[in-house]
């Protein structure tokens, strides 16, 4: 990848342009993808965006930027040749292509397909990676869709265990990923468990080293409770899961530390004692990130057979077509995809 800004998150390695473009799926038409892809290809100078070509439905694009220009092409390798005078597009067929911030069923399942289109892509390595903008998960629900998101959705299309996939935030210099996601609270002291800690924590270390180029890479783990349980006087989840977790992984030879206080484990001075940081529910990991960078954070998901990543919010469907949406955490998607896939 062109150009010499060091993007947050990512070790210093030799930037390379990517030989093949990144697929990126457009998400809900009515939300705020089309926007910020739009803003993201009119950066491409800029910014030095690596090259990538969008899977959706070209209305979306100029109803957000009529003056935009597109060139639809049938294979990911013609975006090369298109991507420094027109953005690259993979058009789905869509009846009726929804208005900003008025999400229709069609607009969810051309979502849907696009997401399904640049995987494949991806695993046939005629797209480097995929790039996912926001899709609605509601409306998805009502097309029939029975997946949780994009994550276990991504699972089933590379063939894999939901539980292969990890979601990664990383942001304001930090990594860090969530054991627990999208469950109630009162719900996540019983999913705290060895096992899934052990393999949570095995996938982290293990695309730390070999996507991201840590060597011997080093994890932080917190506690569930406050204080990390103070020696079970405020929770026992930390005796008896966290603790033989983290034992097992340092038995391994694995530069595993904790079971640390979440409040005190991304300060300045706590974030240079590791490289990543395991979580045990959804804000714990998420609020540092969109603390410390609320624009910029990316998603990527670690333990899929493709590099995917996504910008860190949501479809804004009250702000789209308003051109309010700020594209910064997309083109950081599109800049990690990059390194990632090299």
């Amino acid at each position: 990848m062109a150009g010499s800004k060091t993007q947050p998150g990512i070790p210093n390695v030799p930037e390379r342009l990517c030989a093949l473009p990144l697929a990126l799926s457009m998400g809900d038409p009515a939300g705020i993808g089309p926007e910020i892809i739009a803003k993201a290809w009119r950066a491409r100078v800029a910014r030095a965006i690596p090259p990538f070509y969008v899977i959706g439905v070209q209305d979306a694009l100029h109803a957000v930027d009529i003056d935009l220009p597109c060139q639809v092409i049938a294979r990911p390798g013609d975006a090369l040749a298109v991507f420094d005078t027109a953005l690259p597009i993979m058009e789905i067929p869509i009846e009726t292509c929804p208005s900003p911030g008025r999400p229709t069923s069609d607009g969810a399942k051309m979502a849907r397909e696009a997401i399904a289109l640049g995987t494949r892509q991806a695993l046939r390595g005629k797209a480097a990676a995929l790039v996912t903008a926001p899709i609605h998960k509601a409306g998805l629900y009502g097309t029939g869709f029975d997946f949780k998101g994009h994550t276990d959705y991504l699972a089933h299309l590379c063939d894999q265990d939901e539980s292969d996939a990890v979601m990664l935030l990383v942001g304001g210099g930090i990594r860090v990923a969530p054991l627990t996601i999208h469950i109630a609270l009162k719900d996540v002291p019983k999913a705290v468990t060895k096992d899934a800690i052990l393999r949570t924590a095995k996938i982290m270390l293990r695309d730390l080293e070999t996507r991201f180029g840590f060597s011997n890479p080093r994890l932080a783990i917190t506690g569930l409770n406050p204080h990390a349980g103070e020696d079970g006087s405020m929770g026992l989840e930390e005796q008896e899961h966290i603790i033989p977790a983290i034992l097992e992984l340092q038995n391994a030879g694995h530069q595993v530390s904790g079971p640390h206080p979440a409040d005190t484990l991304f300060s300045d001075a706590a974030r240079m004692g590791y490289d990543a940081a395991l979580a045990m529910y959804h804000d714990q990991a998420l609020i540092p990130v969109k603390t410390l960078d609320f624009s910029a954070g990316v998603n990527t998901t670690l333990g899929l057979k493709i590099v995917r990543t996504s910008p860190d919010h949501g479809t804004a469907f009250d702000i789209a077509g308003q051109d309010m949406a700020d594209p910064e955490s997309l083109i950081q998607a599109l800049f990690l995809a990059a390194r990632l896939a090299d």
